[in-house]
């Protein structure tokens, strides 16, 4: 099925293709055709499966841009406020629809302002319940569409949800998203929503296919070294690594800051410009690493995450989905790599199970296999560098004191100089040692796990026979932008 099987409006069409969209994604689908026809949808399914084109892309075909808010789009966070609004706005821009972003912590007369000019508003509970209640606007919207409705529950905001609709008309068509349907939500469903049609993803369409799951068992200590060695292996082109707290954040944004990377982090405690301003420099390319909690898994896309870290395994399922699938968005392949201790085994395959995916398991690479690594990606380079004039009167002049192959010795010592690889050369568990833990895990479910799992840490690793086999060394290469890792840091 193609986008254009929808007929949609001309310039709704024009910017989906302008967009690079051309199939629609499951949830796409099958939401996209019951909008048009007028219905009203409750649909689950999880970030990063294009909910916002599912409810976008038909919702603005149908609209005037008569200068009026013709729709409202709830989310739970400010940073899913602004990524939709952004969405959205590409999809509009052809046919003349304007958004407006509305959220607390700015001032009230700017937004006011905006929503004046706007043919959608995409707003947090908060601050639009405080808007309405006051009487600073009145909206009449034909669209209304909640937005990742169990995180707005999870939040604490049913009962603001509830208030704002008392303020929307009637008569309108209502759109319902969420990745799970708690009976909380499913009652106000009952209460917003008329007759409603139902969209399910299934678990095993939640995980985006084009994403491959790896995971690395390390020891506690090892979590830091294991990163870096990771990141200096897989060279992401952008990679978010999620941590489980704020202060943890904190801490890792000043390790890998020590280390040569460009990073920046994102948490909870951060005033909103500087959450604005560091998501516009991961977008623009000024950062390549984000470090962050769970509060960016739900509102922040970038294109061109090529990696997603979990630098500790999630707390439940739904978490990892929604870190993960910040990877993989807009049809490209992505990696996301979880980092697990080895009383943690279970846990993960927990999460295997819960979502229906194959989540596969290796081993930390070791320094000479990042330098190999690093010194295939650099020949590749010279090899398709182009020859300049600059170069060859260089060589030249080099020439009188010198003979070629010193050269080129001299040359390549050049380039490589910043190439050393810190850190222990064997980091975490070998492949015999997890499959043997993985083992007595699922031998032990109600005792513990096995009482010698720290056992295995001493001469027994076997590194170069069984225990680091099927290393799929293919699976990971380093591009050759920069050619090596001072380059691309600073």
């Amino acid at each position: 099925m193609k986008f254009t099987d929808f007929n949609l409006k001309e310039t709704i069409q024009a910017a989906v293709t302008e967009a690079g969209f051309t199939e629609p994604s499951p949830v796409q689908k099958d939401a996209i055709p019951l909008v048009l026809e007028g219905h009203d949808i409750i649909a689950q399914a999880q970030t990063g499966t294009g909910k916002t084109a599912a409810f976008g892309l038909p919702m603005m075909s149908m609209m005037k841009a008569d200068g009026s808010v013709e729709g409202l789009v709830i989310v739970p966070t400010r940073e899913l406020a602004m990524q939709v609004s952004d969405e959205l706005f590409r999809f509009g821009k052809l046919s003349g629809l304007k958004t407006a972003t509305v959220y607390g912590g700015t001032a009230y007369k700017q937004q006011i302002d905006r929503i004046k000019q706007a043919s959608i508003v995409v707003a947090t509970p908060g601050r639009l319940q405080d808007l309405l209640m006051s009487g600073r606007i009145k909206i009449n919207p034909q669209w209304v569409v909640l937005d990742e409705a169990d995180e707005m529950l999870d939040m604490g905001f049913l009962d603001e949800i509830k208030n704002i609709f008392t303020f929307l008309p009637q008569e309108r068509q209502t759109l319902m998203f969420s990745a799970t349907m708690p009976n909380a939500i499913r009652k106000l469903a009952e209460q917003i929503l008329k007759t409603p049609k139902t969209v399910a993803i299934t678990k095993s369409e939640s995980t985006n296919s084009k994403i491959t799951q790896l995971y690395y068992v390390v020891q506690d200590k090892e979590r830091d070294d294991a990163l870096v060695r990771l990141i200096d292996y897989k060279n992401p082109n952008k990679c978010i690594i999620f941590c489980r707290m704020k202060k943890e954040v904190d801490r890792l944004v000043a390790h890998m800051t020590a280390q040569g990377f460009k990073v920046s982090g994102l948490h909870g405690d951060m005033e909103q410009k500087q959450r604005e301003v560091t998501i516009r420099a991961f977008k623009q390319g000024g950062i390549d690493i984000f470090i962050a909690t769970d509060v960016a898994a739900r509102g922040l896309d970038v294109n061109d995450v090529t990696h997603v870290f979990n630098y500790h395994i999630p707390f439940d399922s739904e978490s990892y989905v929604h870190r993960i699938g910040r990877t993989g968005r807009g049809g490209k392949s992505g990696e996301a790599i979880t980092l697990v201790s080895p009383n943690e085994l279970r846990t993960i395959k927990r999460i295997e199970k819960d979502v229906g995916a194959k989540l596969i398991t290796q081993v930390i690479p070791t320094r000479i296999e990042v330098q190999n690594n690093r010194a295939d990606a650099l020949i590749k380079k010279i090899a398709e560098t182009r020859v300049t004039e600059s170069a060859i009167n260089l060589v030249k002049t080099l020439q009188h004191d010198l003979d070629i192959v010193t050269i080129a010795h001299l040359l390549a010592s050049l380039v490589q100089e910043e190439d050393f690889v810190k850190g222990k050369d064997n980091i975490g568990l070998g492949l015999e040692e997890v499959e043997l833990l993985i083992e007595r895990a699922m031998q032990n479910r109600g005792g513990g796990g096995g009482r010698n799992r720290g056992g295995y840490r001493g001469g027994n690793r076997n590194r170069n026979s069984s225990g680091r086999n099927n290393r799929n060394r293919n699976g990971g290469g380093r591009d050759s932008r920069n050619g090596g890792r001072g380059s691309n840091r600073g």
